[in-house]
């Protein structure tokens, strides 16, 4: 039995508290009391999953045992766990704990079945690999690639996997891969492929390390983790099979009589089913039938009608929708825009998600849902937000996003509150993310896609401050050799749109280049580029930042809150901020390109040309008023920040920088 063991918290301090003696806490303390009783053995491959009591103060726990230790082990791991957890974190309604065998996590909500990959709660080995780094960890990505599969892989019940791998200079690896059972195989993967890649942000040249988040656990050591001699086998689910009947004696007679016996039952049996699967095809074609009448305004005549139909296991019914928003109640309007209004829902399995209900009034809004569930619905990625399915019933037309609790990037970098709190290695984590997305859409995805309307507003800041690209409702598909598109349509917001798309229409994966530029230059100044100040000047901050690097000050482009981080590494980003929003497109870089400065310092950065300067000033043009889903947008607020017009545009011959 386990003595003692160590344990690292996490106390939901915002999820709120219980009092002492009340009901919560009663209920918390006779459902952990009792789940790990010795009566329980955790569905025979320790995984404890209950709750206690009526709403309010409903008690949901989880525990996990990692999957090598014995049942009487993994009991007192979390007995034992289950004291400490709850004197660590007094009195809070919600906390995760990871101790030596075991992680348990209790809350007042459903958590059962629900992906959390927050708090990733990380530990790491001193000792730096001391030989081919390179090689090291590309042999530990293909080790880590592998248990991710198996453990995430339908067929396995426990969602646990370990092995071994060889590195260079005959180094053995050994690595674990573990997610709760209760996940999908798909959020199984993604949650263990976000802890991957937390390793190689965090782990950099590190001999082991271990991620563990509420969801799965990942970890990797250059000695053994586990004995594989007790790893637990898996509880039978179905009965054992039966031996075979021993050969039948009878006689000729006999056996033919049974054939007739069988043929009898059986062909009407047959002939039943067929019958009953035709007539289910068909009520199921006049079901869709009546759908696509329903809703034929928004794809009569299109090609994509095949792909919306493919897309019906994302679809939700309006009645889950409406209970989960509280029949889109004003309390959880998140936000309003020309396209309709975002509003916060949880499902009842406690995932919380955020529906995006397109204006009934407005053609444009069809085209945009369709354009947003045929693309997004394809694309998954940990830096693009994540659709998890839509509505169509009626004239409604809903997108379900996960929710992203940190609102959109300008409310926190525009605002002189939120921005001092945001530090230099937090907004490089954002700006890497911004750039990771790009490059998945543009290069590394099935599909090849240019978001067109890249800004501040559109980027979702999540619970781990990781930058995810939103908004895919002016997004343009691209065929694989295709370089550039042309739209008379032009749509996007001003200060974002680079020259090209906003003079003569022409966009290309070097419009979304441009439009990433600024928003780099808007991160690190922590101003946006249509109000920039210096002092008491206001100008462009395109113009400030060309002319301040040409003269050697581009310094004074740096957010003054920023006190703490690497001058060369924010100087760096500046300097590629603005290469992207060169006014000759061949100047700009690709994405590819970009993440390549960021990651190598070995790599020479080009000289930058001149950025395009704007004179704007509105003209008789009408151009779409743009909307995102953002999670804490208010309806002002948005009508603020979506101010879009067509401007004029002039270019200034200025000398490059020596």
């Amino acid at each position: 039995m386990i003595s003692t063991q160590s344990i690292r918290p996490w106390c939901y301090n915002d999820k709120g508290n219980y009092t002492t003696n009340s009901t919560y806490q009663t209920n918390l303390n006779t459902l952990l009391s009792s789940l790990f009783s010795p009566s329980n053995n955790g569905n025979g491959y320790g995984f404890y999953n209950s709750s206690y009591g009526e709403n309010p103060d409903q008690v949901y726990t989880i525990g996990l045992c990692r999957g090598d230790v014995t049942v009487d082990i993994c009991r007192d791991c979390l007995s034992k766990g289950t004291q400490q957890l709850t004197q660590v974190c007094p009195n809070q309604k919600e906390a995760f704990g990871v101790f030596d065998l075991c992680t348990l996590h209790y809350a007042n909500r459903s958590i059962y079945g629900a992906i959390e990959t927050f708090p990733p709660l990380m530990w790491y080995n001193v000792q730096n690999v001391s030989y081919d780094v390179d090689g090291f960890f590309q042999e530990l990505k293909t080790l880590l690639d592998d248990l991710r599969g198996q453990a995430a892989g339908n067929g396995s019940l426990r969602k646990f996997a370990v092995g071994t791998v060889t590195a260079p200079n005959f180094q053995t690896i050994y690595g674990l891969a573990q997610c709760r059972p209760d996940l999908t195989a798909q959020d199984c993967s993604y949650c263990l492929g976000s802890s991957m890649a937390d390793i190689q942000e965090y782990f950099p040249g590190k001999e082991g390390g271990l991620i563990s988040k509420p969801s799965c656990d990942l970890r990797y050591e250059i000695y053994p983790i586990v004995d594989p001699t007790t790893v637990r086998p898996l509880p039978s689910s179905s009965p054992p099979l039966s031996s075979p009947p021993p050969p039948s004696t009878s006689t000729g007679g006999s056996k033919s009589n049974r054939s007739q016996i069988v043929i009898i039952i059986v062909v009407p049996i047959v002939v039943s089913v067929v019958l009953i699967v035709i007539f289910f095809c068909i009520c199921l074609r006049v079901r869709r039938t009546k759908k696509k009448l329903e809703t034929g305004k928004l794809i009569q005549g299109s090609d994509d009608t095949d792909e919306i139909g493919s897309a019906e296991s994302l679809q939700f019914d309006l009645a889950t929708i409406r209970v989960s928003t509280d029949d889109f109640s004003e309390a959880n309007k998140l936000g309003e825009g020309g396209f309709g209004s975002v509003y916060r829902g949880r499902l009842l399995n406690g995932k919380d998600i955020a529906v995006k209900r397109l204006s009934t009034n407005s053609g444009q809004g069809d085209l945009e849902f369709k354009n947003e569930v045929l693309l997004v619905a394809k694309l998954q990625h940990r830096n693009l937000v994540r659709l998890l399915g839509f509505c169509l019933e009626g004239s409604e037309r809903l997108l379900v996003y996960e929710f992203v609790p940190n609102a959109s990037l300008d409310h926190i970098i525009f605002d002189p509150t939120k921005r001092a709190q945001l530090d230099w290695v937090r907004r490089y984590k954002i700006v890497v993310g911004i750039a990771r997305g790009l490059l998945y859409l543009h290069e590394d995805s099935r599909l090849k896609i240019i978001h067109r309307d890249l800004k501040a507003s559109n980027i979702l800041i999540d619970a781990e401050m990781n930058s995810k690209i939103s908004d895919f409702g002016m997004a343009r598909l691209f065929v694989l050799d295709q370089t550039q598109g042309n739209t008379s349509r032009i749509v996007g917001t001003f200060g974002y749109m680079a020259p090209e798309y906003a003079m003569h229409g022409h966009f290309s994966v070097k419009s979304d280049v441009y439009s990433f530029g600024v928003l780099v230059l808007e991160i690190v100044s922590g101003q946006k580029n249509s109000g920039f100040r210096h002092g008491e000047n206001a100008e462009d901050l395109l113009s400030f930042a060309w002319r301040s690097w040409r003269e050697g000050t581009a310094s004074n482009l740096i957010d003054p809150t920023l006190n703490t981080g690497s001058r060369n590494e924010i100087m760096r980003c500046i300097h590629i901020g603005l290469l992207c929003v060169q006014e000759n497109v061949a100047d700009r870089p690709t994405m590819a390109s970009v993440i390549l400065m960021m990651n190598s310092y070995s790599f020479t950065l080009p000289v930058p040309s001149q950025p395009a300067f704007y004179l704007h000033r509105s003209i008789g043009l009408d151009m779409s008023l743009r909307s995102e889903y953002n999670s804490g947008a208010t309806r002002s607020d948005r009508s603020k920040s979506n101010s879009v017009l067509v401007m004029e545009y002039e270019t200034f011959t200025e000398p490059h920088p020596r």
